[in-house]
Parts: C-alpha cells; sequence; structure tokens
C-alpha cells in the first residue's frame, strides 16, 4: 500500500474496534481494491453512496482516501453525525489550492477522469464549477480566461500531465500551476517503466477499476507488449509466462501485500527458483530503536512522508518533531 491507503485502512479499523456498538459507513468504496472492500464488509462496514434521512446519529461516517466534496461533510454534520477523515494528505492538499484559489477569483482546471472520485471531490471543493482536462486537445477548445489554476488528479499519468500543462501554459497567460500528482504514484510509475524495459513479461497486480494501476498497465503495455493486468492469483495464466525468461512484477498503490504473495506462490509453481525469497530480500527488515536514513517524499502542515526503502513508507507526525506546536514543518 501507498501511505495514503495504508492510513484509511488502519483508521478504519480503529474506527470499527473502538465503536463496536454503532454503526459504521464508509462514503463509497474506501479504496479500489475488492478484495478489501469485501473484508471491510464482514467486519460490518456498510458502504454507502449518499447519506439516508434514516441514520442514526451516534453513527460514524469514514471519508474514503480519495476524498469527498466539501458539501459531504457540511450535510455530515447538519444530520448529526460524525465523520472519520481518511482523505490522503496528498489529495487534501489539492483541496486546499483549490478551495483558496477559487475564492481568489481564478478558474479552476483539473488534470484527471471527470468520473473518478477523486476529481469528483477536487471539483466539489470549487463549487462544482472546475473544468475537467483528460486530454490535452481540450485546452483548445476553451475560452480564454484572466486568471487559471491548473491541478492534477494524484494518479493522473506523468506524461499526460505534461502535455496538457504545457498547452495550459501557451494559451492562459495568467496561470498557477500545481504539481499534485501523488510522489508514490510518479516514483511506482518510474519504477515500472524502468522495469518494463529489463523483461520478457510484466505482471500488474491491482484492482481492475484501480485508476493508479490501470496507469501502471498503461505505461508497462507501451514498453513490454506482453504485459499482464491481473486482480488476484486466480487470474494468472501459465500460458502467459511459459516463453518469458524474466518477469518484472509491479503492484498498485491500493493493492494488500498478501494478494501479491499469493501471485508470488502461485508463479512459485511455475518455476523452480525461490521466487518468494528474494521478494522479502528486496525490502528491509526494521528493528524498533534502529537508527535508518531515508528520503522525504513529501510534507504537509501536520506530517513528514518518508521512504526508508520498507514495505511501507513512514509517516513522522508533527508531534514527533517538536513539542512547540506552532513550528512549521517546512522548517
Amino acid at each position: 500500500f501507498c501511505f495514503g491507503v495504508k492510513n484509511a485502512i488502519a483508521e478504519t479499523l480503529k474506527t470499527i474496534e473502538e465503536n463496536k456498538q454503532k454503526k459504521v459507513y464508509t462514503y463509497g468504496p474506501l479504496i479500489h481494491n475488492k478484495q478489501v472492500t469485501e473484508e471491510l464488509r464482514e467486519k460490518g462496514v456498510i458502504e454507502i453512496e449518499n447519506l439516508a434521512e434514516d441514520m442514526d446519529t451516534d453513527s460514524l461516517v469514514v471519508i474514503r482516501s480519495h476524498g469527498a466534496p466539501k458539501k459531504i461533510f457540511e450535510d455530515i454534520i447538519s444530520k448529526g453525525l460524525k465523520y472519520v477523515n481518511c482523505t490522503c494528505p496528498f489529495v487534501s492538499r489539492i483541496h486546499r489550492i483549490v478551495e483558496e484559489k477559487y475564492n481568489a477569483g481564478y478558474k479552476i482546471m483539473i488534470a484527471g477522469d471527470k468520473d473518478h472520485p477523486e476529481v469528483i471531490g477536487i471539483n466539489g471543493w470549487c463549487n462544482n464549477e472546475a473544468i475537467i482536462l483528460d486530454d490535452e486537445k481540450m485546452v483548445d477548445k476553451l475560452t480564454y480566461y484572466d486568471k487559471i489554476c491548473l491541478v492534477a488528479q494524484t494518479t493522473i499519468s506523468k506524461n499526460l500531465w505534461h502535455r496538457i500543462k504545457e498547452r495550459v501554459k501557451d494559451k492562459f497567460k495568467n496561470t498557477e500551476i500545481f504539481d499534485t500528482i501523488c510522489s508514490a504514484t510518479e516514483n511506482r510509475q518510474k519504477s515500472v517503466a524502468d522495469l518494463a524495459e529489463k523483461v520478457d513479461a510484466m505482471i500488474i497486480i491491482g484492482g481492475f477499476n484501480s485508476s493508479n494501476t490501470l496507469k501502471l498497465y498503461e505505461i508497462s503495455k507501451n514498453i513490454c507488449p506482453k504485459t499482464y493486468h491481473i486482480e488476484t492469483a486466480e487470474d494468472l495464466l501459465k500460458e502467459n509466462l511459459m516463453k518469458a525468461e524474466t518477469i518484472g512484477i509491479a503492484a498498485g498503490a491500493s493493492t494488500p501485500d498478501w494478494i501479491i504473495k499469493e501471485v508470488i506462490e502461485k508463479m512459485q509453481d511455475f518455476s523452480n527458483e525461490n521466487i518468494m525469497e528474494e521478494y522479502e530480500k528486496s525490502f528491509k527488515s526494521l528493528h524498533p530503536g534502529e537508527t535508518v536514513k531515508g528520503i522525504v517524499l513529501s510534507l504537509n502542515d501536520e506530517e513528514v512522508i518518508v521512504n526508508i526503502g520498507y514495505k511501507a513508507d513512514g509517516i513522522v507526525k508533527k508531534e514527533d518533531l517538536s513539542w512547540d506546536m506552532d513550528l512549521k514543518i517546512s522548517d
């Protein structure tokens, strides 16, 4: 998992555990992974697409990692309900940018998929008045605006974002551009592109409705024609891999570790090599109290995201850095 998804699942499980006598809802699927959402359903989580009038006032609504429009938060409060905000920090940052620039008179443009819940949520922070761009050619058909604010869906491909960004810069003079692609997404896309060049076949593991997984598949397929998108080990076909000497494996940000391991275990049956052992060796093992070096991927007002070569990125909270709550993390 990327840290946003990991945090959303951890917070939801914690909410279930601490509120056993209350109903827990998620506003839409928590993440785009059918196996995870089914597991949560078995634990009693109820998935909803809108707020019903007859919901108990002691119910809890979990806002998914993709975020939600501002009005949803307002409606939850007006109905006397409580919510647990599991919006990915990267997405929350886009909400703040869009709201601030919209109030300052900018025309908001979002590079992304108009039907994706993240984009729908972002648009909800500028009164649903944003222009959604999923192709650079759309820019040519736009009327002129004095002030433009352009942001990106966090999981958009880097190439598409670059094409849209350049076309917007060419057409509009006064443009503020915020590269809001998630660094974990960007790093994953680059790694997949690098790996696809070195192998005979690629397996991309992740939900068939997962935007970031589909982007990985497209990137890999363009480089390595024998790229296969699977959701679970059951989708893995031996005949697709028989002639491949080297096989690359990648997974979307919402693919749980156990599904990846099941795929590797099934591949084990096709091979004499100990693939699982190689998989485990590719990650660092960590111990409490150990001092490690890492790379800061991103930061916001409340936390720093650090890559330490582990299976997931680390999150350093503001209160873990200083007693001074007025401290700016950027300092």
